[in-house]
């Protein structure tokens, strides 16, 4: 070995070490510091009505004085001990809290790690959270003020509670927070199970790796918060699954087995697949319904590449224009992120999503939210409102952070896109146009194969919590569209830039040989040099195309209206730009396959192909009808 080798050795040895003593001392400097400043109190079992405890740890300013309180609720383990070794993640968060004058209050869901009781996804008692609130109104050290903050799982629980209105509950930062909407306008998203009929496969992958085992190692009943706090060093009761090829698991038939399959926990699975969109069971659990109440002022963070992007949307709307108080109503604030899930603070000043830069994203995200929160749980008259817009969203394409009084914002005018074609759709080198002229009666219907055994796979996207299945974010979708099954409409470069920020609605012309099948649709930005960024995506279950509380089958040759569930996303094409669709019958594994039989779906093992047709003439004028920003 030379002696440059041996000094470069040396060089990233050092680097090395020095690396791990800074993130060391880090570490330990967060509980120091944390310990200085702080009451701690470690699993405390709070009380719920029905006896059973759930684990909480409390984390207070060193002050007689009493403090309002930021609680954040969760299924996932938040403990400061995992597998004997120290995590900083917890304290770090309640040091941010502790020292501008919060209790920091993180609380296990019930039946998760210390907590008592018996977790179900499919229906946790709101009234642990409820009284949850209460319990910690009633604290000496509490002035009775409790916002709720947190992302994801997070999150999604405080979309319910919300409508319990309690009385200490003054304020929320929900982010995030898909799963937690049930049914909100267009959207039957039912905790993210099902998109425009079909079902969403993340919630698959998710419960293989979260639900716990009715064997695992349980805590005794009643057991001691002094015992408690000593065994939470030696074992966080979070052993993880063994790692497996989610690609491979979730390509599994018949889809009620995939869990079974590769010796995952099944219960809730079990349960939750045979539930149809619109089943009464849906609506008596802790999801949130557009027919319920909501009684709190709300901070909304979502991203344009999380799964559950347009339903969230959806939701703050619907909160803005249905809730009759206007101390509600006129209380609701939105932040749009061009992240993935739960990634709003890794943005850079070179943000990559996927593929795809799209600049500097970052935001003073904690000074918002705690000049938010100290508005309304320590009553500040600090100028949140005259400084914050209603809505913040990010431009992608100008890669710029922007501001409106509405979503989408009120100078975004709908403009239809036609789709035309003279027959030959079929993949990239096609003849698919998309273009704002109608078509003619004679413009011919595009016709292509889909085989559920062969389908088109996911590739970036909308997505969470899908293992190695998908990988979220913009990504080129050219090598996509060498496929004849997907159908790509595109127009001509762009005259001048154009900003699309919105809902984004889609009208399509259907038919097909197949008793039932389901039609994708995908948004694409087209560069100059070919690249061809998707944006976001749906998909319609052609048997729900008149509602999900009935099924409605083709017959052969039939066409058929289909209205898809809106997509949204805020992007600017630039001049020479081009604007894209893709439509195809499959997006999997980010959505299961239709088998094409018109039977359950979620129990069969054997697929049948279809010929699906796209029609676009003057009689039926499929199109596309996208918000363009008029400046």
């Amino acid at each position: 070995m030379n002696k440059n080798k041996i000094i470069q050795m040396l060089v990233r040895s050092l680097l090395l070490c020095s690396f791990f003593t800074v993130a060391a001392q880090s570490s330990k400097d967060i509980f120091a510091q944390l310990d200085s400043i702080a009451i701690i109190d470690n699993k405390v079992m709070m009380p719920m009505r029905d006896g059973i405890r759930l684990a909480t740890d409390i984390y207070r300013p060193k002050t007689d004085e009493p403090v309002p309180i930021i609680f954040s609720r969760t299924p996932y383990n938040f403990n400061t001990w995992k597998d004997g070794k120290k995590s900083n993640r917890t304290a770090t968060r309640a040091y941010e809290a502790v020292k501008r004058g919060y209790a920091y209050v993180v609380q296990n869901e019930r039946g998760r790690f210390f907590s008592e009781g018996e977790w179900d996804i499919l229906g946790t008692p709101l009234t642990d959270g409820y009284d949850a609130f209460t319990w910690m109104k009633n604290q000496t050290w509490s002035n009775g003020k409790i916002g709720t903050y947190g992302c994801s799982s997070t999150a999604e629980w405080q979309m319910a509670v919300a409508a319990l209105d309690h009385p200490s509950h003054a304020a929320m930062v929900p982010m995030g927070f898909g799963a937690g909407v049930g049914r909100v306008g267009d959207y039957y998203e039912q905790g993210n199970w099902y998109r425009g009929g079909a079902q969403q496969m993340l919630f698959t992958a998710w419960l293989y790796g979260v639900e716990h085992d009715k064997f695992k190692p349980r805590i005794p009943a009643g057991a001691s918060q002094e015992d408690l706090i000593r065994i939470s060093r030696f074992y966080d009761l979070a052993p993880e699954n063994p790692s497996i090829d989610m690609s491979e698991a979730l390509s599994h038939l018949p889809v009620s087995d995939i869990l079974k399959n590769v010796n995952g926990k099944t219960e809730v699975y079990d349960k939750m697949i045979l539930r149809k969109p619109n089943d009464p069971d849906w609506y008596t659990g802790g999801l949130y319904h557009d027919d319920m109440g909501f009684g709190v002022p709300s901070f909304w963070f979502c991203s344009w590449y999380d799964v559950s992007i347009s339903p969230n949307l959806a939701l703050f709307n619907h909160v803005r224009n249905n809730i009759s108080d206007p101390a509600v109503s006129d209380n609701q604030y939105l932040v749009i992120a061009p992240t993935l899930h739960c990634s709003y603070t890794r943005a850079t000043e070179n943000t990559i999503v996927g593929e795809r830069s799209v600049g500097d994203a970052r935001l003073n995200y904690d000074e918002q939210i705690y000049s938010w929160f100290d508005m309304w749980l320590k009553e500040e008259e600090n100028g949140f409102k005259e400084k914050t817009p209603r809505v913040q969203y990010y431009t992608m394409g100008s890669n710029q952070w922007q501001q409106a009084d509405q979503w989408p914002p009120k100078s975004a005018e709908m403009t239809p896109y036609y789709l035309t074609s003279k027959g030959s759709a079929n993949s990239l080198y096609g003849d698919g146009k998309l273009g704002k002229k109608k078509p003619g009666k004679k413009s011919p219907q595009d016709s292509f194969t889909y085989d559920p055994m062969n389908p088109v796979n996911s590739y970036g996207g909308n997505v969470c919590c899908s293992g190695n299945a998908v990988k979220g974010g913009a990504f080129d979708q050219q090598h996509m569209e060498t496929r004849n099954d997907i159908l790509v409409y595109t127009s001509v470069p762009l005259n001048s830039g154009t900003e699309v920020s919105g809902f984004i609605e889609t009208t399509l012309y259907v038919a097909s040989d197949a008793r039932d099948t389901d039609f994708t649709i995908k948004l694409i930005d087209v560069y100059p040099d070919g690249r061809a960024y998707n944006l976001d995506e749906t998909i319609q279950r052609a048997r729900y195309r008149n509602g999900y509380d009935k099924e409605e089958f083709m017959k052969k040759g039939k066409v058929y209206k289909i209205e898809m569930t809106p997509m949204s996303t805020s992007n600017y094409f630039e001049k020479g730009h081009r604007i894209r669709i893709e439509i195809s019958s499959s997006n999997f594994p980010r959505f299961t396959r239709n088998l094409n039989t018109g039977g359950n779906n979620f129990d069969e093992s054997e697929g049948v192909v279809a010929i699906n047709q796209i029609h676009h003439n003057a009689k039926y004028p499929s199109q596309i009808r996208l918000p363009i920003v008029k400046n």
